[in-house]
């Protein structure tokens, strides 16, 4: 039986900050330890803008989970790479290999514009990976896969929502989430991963990345009636039918089961009197 073509890869990737180059680069004199150097730099962070998320250059990608969706829009599979050992060269190799081998499917994200997109464009250089069909610089400009605006390339939700950064998306991926009847944050959010991975869970750092992915994808639907490219009951089939196959691999993902139970109906008001 011939497997469906796959025409989008919904994605999220979760990330740590690389202390020792960190300490490197920001520290030479001080020597820090890599756990010194994250806290230090942190903390001034905060204190210049009130935020200690440390920019994407420093950071090495640990999770990366992926959906793959047909051209009708439902969910064919969800894979997570490189476990269980999450090893950050293989990770982002297999993501870009992954990305050809399905014929450069639409790559789609919330946020991925100004994170996950160039924290894998960084990753790649950094470990000598050679990704000459996403960097075609040679095309019209129009044409090329890094184009802001080739949405055909990589179609970041964020960006439709904010009219390409116009506006700011306060509550981000949690909020949109929520919006339509999802989870967003189960307990987990992106400032824990450090953390998480110091102690070594990176089974929650995985499921995590689950359950992020699996809210971009159910924005990508509604996405998609917002623009005009399905009808919202298109989209509430496509929702029934993606709980039905989360429901079916909850024994082997028992993440998904939470999912579920942490979703509540969405309130549609054109079926109200």
């Amino acid at each position: 039986m011939t497997s469906p073509a796959v025409s989008y890869l919904v994605f999220d990737i979760e990330s740590i900050a690389d202390g020792n180059l960190i300490s490197k680069v920001r520290y030479p004199a001080e020597n820090y330890s890599p756990e010194k150097a994250i806290e230090v730099y942190c903390a001034q962070l905060l204190e210049q803008s009130g935020s200690e998320f440390i920019p994407y250059t420093y950071h090495l990608p640990v999770s990366v989970a992926i959906i793959k969706v047909g051209v009708d829009l439902k969910i064919i599979d969800i894979v997570t790479l490189d476990s269980p050992r999450y090893r950050s060269h293989v990770i982002t190799k297999t993501f870009w290999d992954g990305w050809k081998a399905y014929k450069m499917p639409t790559l789609v994200s919330f946020n991925g514009r100004t994170f996950d997109i160039p924290l894998m464009e960084m990753s790649a250089f950094r470990f000598g990976i050679s990704i000459p069909d996403w960097f075609n610089l040679n095309d019209r400009t129009y044409d090329q896969k890094r184009n802001r605006y080739n949405q055909a390339s990589h179609l970041d939700l964020q960006e439709v929502i904010t009219n390409f950064g116009a506006t700011r998306l306060n509550g981000g991926l949690n909020l949109v989430a929520n919006l339509l009847g999802k989870p967003g944050k189960m307990g987990i959010a992106g400032h824990m991963v450090q953390e998480l991975y110091d102690k070594g869970e990176l089974l929650r750092i995985n499921d995590y990345c689950r359950c992020d992915v699996l809210d971009t994808y159910f924005v990508l639907l509604r996405t998609k009636v917002l623009i005009g490219q399905i009808s919202l009951e298109d989209e509430q089939l496509l929702v029934k039918d993606a709980m039905e196959w989360l429901e079916m691999k909850s024994d082997e993902f028992p993440v998904y089961g939470e999912y579920i139970q942490q979703c509540e109906p969405w309130r549609n008001p054109w079926l109200e009197s």
